[in-house]
């Protein structure tokens, strides 16, 4: 089980929503200063993610808590999402050099062109997929433990990421 921190956003009776900020490992890379991406993670923030579980702990909006989320739909959904759109574009790859390209003449263009549509709808395939997983996912998130009230605002958002 993987866990997580994040700040408790609604109550509803039994059901509690939290939000956690997406984490990124570019905090710990020792050349984040000179990478694209060690930059741009600087400059946008995470993405929250929202989950909604039963407790029967009592909670208060604004409360720092632990839940746990199952290793192996997160793992499922981060293969998909990186593996789907890459055999699409191998396969359309592939498909367009013995197949489309022979016929039509025109050469490298084509495979470039239908590996791009490929990978693009394997893109599309892949969210799909993810969101069903992720679906399946909210539904097995549960509370390891509460962590208390956040200092200020920015702390607790802080301390997600």
């Amino acid at each position: 089980m993987m866990t997580a921190l994040a700040t408790v956003l609604e109550i509803q009776d039994d059901i509690v929503v939290v939000g956690c900020q997406q984490k990124s490992s570019c905090n710990h890379c020792s050349s984040k200063d000179s990478c694209g991406t060690g930059i741009v993670s600087k400059v946008l923030p995470g993405k929250v993610h929202h989950w909604a579980f039963h407790t029967d702990k009592k909670l208060t909006v604004g409360q720092m808590v632990e839940i746990g989320l199952p290793e192996k739909n997160l793992l499922q959904s981060a293969a998909i999402v990186y593996l789907v759109p890459l055999f699409f574009l191998l396969f359309g790859a592939l498909f367009s050099e013995w197949l489309i390209s022979p016929l039509i003449g025109i050469g490298e263009i084509t495979t470039i062109t239908i590996s791009a549509l490929s990978a693009w709808g394997g893109y599309f395939i892949a969210k799909r997929l993810s969101h069903r997983i992720e679906q399946n996912t909210e539904q097995q998130v549960s509370l390891v433990r509460i962590l208390g009230e956040p200092i200020s605002d920015t702390i607790s958002v802080n301390a997600a990421g």
